[in-house]
C-alpha cells in the first residue's frame, strides 16, 4: 500500500526527515500508529531510474519506501504497475508480501538493508546491488516433509514461509559475485522459528557453475568486493555451451528452453555465534526460468542476450525453434528484438523456491541474536554493522529431516510493461 502523502522528490532529504514513509501505514486507518520518521537515506534508496520502456517517474517509485531498523529510508516491494497513476515500472519484485501471515510480524522488507550494514561492518568490502533483482516469494500453511521413518509417518508440520533474495538475471553481476542479500522467515507448528537477514555467500567468488553440467566451475573474474568470502551452495547459470546444446537445434527439432535456460541459486546460509557455534542453518534453492542473459566468453562483455538466439542460425543450420522464440519473433515476422523490449519472453519472471533444510541448535537461547552481515559473530547485544536475527529457543537438528515443498512455481510475475532488466 502506498504512503498516503505525495511522492517525495528524489534527493530531498528535508522532506524525508519530515515524514517519510512505510508501506504499512494506511491513509484510511485512523487507529494505525504514525509511521517512523527517517533519519537519513540508504544507498539503495533513489537508485532506480526509468528506462525508455517505463513511464513511472523516480518520484513515484520512491514513494514505495520503508524506514529500516537503522532509521534510514529503503525501497521496498511495489507492484509492477502503480495502481494510482496506472504507470508501469517495467520490473517486478515477486509476490506481494502483505498476503503473508508473517507480514504482521516482519512488516515491509527494506531492500538493501544487509548491503548497508556490510559497509559499516567492513568498509573495505562494500557490496551494493541493483534495485530490480530483489524478488519476494511466500506461502502460508504449507506442509513440510519430515523425511522417511516414524516421524514422517505420524507427525505433520505446517509452516508459513516468507523469503526475499536479490537474484539478478539480466546482467553479468552473478557470473562473478557470490554475495546476495537474503531474507528468510519461517514459522512452523511445533515451534520452529527462524528470522534471518544476511549477505548470503552463494558458492565461490569469481566463478559460476555451468547449468548443463554442475561439475564444471567457470572462473570468470574478480568479484565485488574483492574480499568476498567463500560460501556453501552454488550458482548454476546458463552459458553459451548450454545454449548451443539445447537451444540451437537441427531442423525438425524444438529447442529445450527449460534445459538451456534454467538457473539454480543453491543457498547454504547459517547464523553462528562468536565462537563459531551454529544457531540455525537453511538451504533454500532459488530457481529461475528464461532469464534475459547468459554467459558468453566470446563476447567482450561476457553477456549474451537470450532473445538474440531466436534470430541466430549456425552454419550447419541449427537454430532456436519453439514457443518462446515464436513469441520473440512474432512467428517469424520480426528480424530482431532488443533484450529489454517488453515483447521479449526472456525476462526472468518465472521462478520458484525449493524450501530445504531448516535446522536449529539454540536450546539454551536467547531467541534474539545480533550477527555481522554474513550471519557470523553472533552476540546478544547489537554492535556496529550488526543485524537482528530471530531463532527459536529449541533444538530440532537431530530428530528428523525438516524440509518443505517448492513454492512459487505456479506463478508468473510478468505483466503489462515488465521487461528486462528485471
Amino acid at each position: 500500500m502506498r504512503h498516503p502523502t505525495l511522492p517525495i522528490p528524489a534527493g530531498t532529504l528535508a522532506a524525508l526527515l519530515l515524514g517519510s514513509a512505510a508501506l504499512s501505514a494506511c491513509a484510511d486507518d485512523s487507529s494505525a500508529p504514525s509511521p517512523p520518521v527517517a533519519t537519513g537515506v540508504s544507498v539503495a534508496y533513489d537508485l532506480w531510474r526509468p528506462g525508455p520502456n517505463d513511464d513511472c517517474t523516480a518520484d513515484i517509485h520512491n514513494s514505495y519506501s520503508v524506514v529500516g531498523p537503522d532509521g534510514k529510508l529503503y525501497p521496498t516491494w511495489h507492484p509492477p504497475v502503480d495502481p494510482t497513476t496506472g504507470c508501469s515500472f517495467g520490473h517486478e519484485h515477486g509476490r506481494d508480501p502483505r498476503g503473508s501471515d508473517l507480514y504482521r510480524r516482519t512488516g515491509p522488507i527494506p531492500f538493501g538493508y544487509a548491503n548497508e550494514q556490510l559497509a559499516i561492518w567492513d568498509p573495505t568490502g562494500v557490496r551494493n546491488e541493483d534495485h530490480v533483482g530483489h524478488k519476494v516469494e511466500w506461502e502460508n500453511d504449507v506442509k513440510f516433509d519430515l523425511g522417511d521413518g516414524v516421524a514422517g509417518s505420524v507427525l505433520e508440520v505446517r509452516c508459513d514461509v516468507l523469503t526475499k533474495l536479490h537474484q539478478g538475471t539480466h546482467s553479468k553481476d552473478a557470473f562473478t559475485n557470490n554475495l546476495h542479500e537474503l531474507v528468510y522467515h519461517v514459522d512452523c507448528t511445533g515451534g520452529t522459528v527462524i528470522g534471518m537477514t544476511v549477505m548470503a555467500a552463494i558458492g565461490t567468488p569469481g566463478e559460476m557453475v555451468e547449468s548443463c553440467d554442475h561439475d564444471v566451475h567457470i572462473p570468470v573474474g574478480a568479484p565485488t568486493p574483492l574480499n568476498s568470502p567463500d560460501g556453501g551452495g552454488k550458482r548454476t547459470l546458463p552459458d553459451r555451451a548450454c545454449i548451443e546444446q539445447h537451444m540451437l537445434v537441427p531442423p525438425g527439432q524444438n529447442s529445450s528452453f527449460g534445459s538451456a535456460l534454467h538457473e539454480s541459486w543453491q543457498v547454504s546460509a547459517s547464523l553462528r555465534t562468536e565462537s563459531g557455534r551454529t544457531l540455525a542453518s537453511v538451504d533454500p534453492y532459488y530457481q529461475v526460468f528464461y532469464p534475459s542473459r547468459f554467459y558468453d566468453p566470446t563476447l567482450p562483455g561476457l553477456t549474451g542476450r537470450t532473445v538474440d538466439m531466436c534470430f541466430t542460425s549456425e552454419p550447419n543450420g541449427d537454430r532456436a525453434r519453439g514457443w518462446l522464440c515464436d513469441q520473440a519473433t512474432a512467428n517469424g515476422t520480426l528480424t530482431s528484438l532488443a533484450f529489454d523490449d517488453p515483447r521479449s519472453p526472456f525476462n526472468g519472471v518465472r521462478r520458484q523456491v525449493d524450501i530445504n533444510g531448516n535446522r536449529i541448535r539454540n536450546a539454551e537461547g536467547p531467541e534474539v541474536w545480533y550477527t555481522d552481515p554474513f550471519g557470523r559473530n553472533g552476540r546478544t547485544q547489537a554492535f556496529p554493522g550488526s543485524i537482528r536475527q530471530v531463532v527459536a529457543k529449541m533444538d530440532n537438528a537431530d530428530g528428523f529431516e525438516f524440509r518443505g515443498p517448492t513454492i512459487g512455481g505456479n506463478r508468473d510475475y510478468g505483466g503489462p510493461g515488465v521487461h528486462a532488466p528485471n
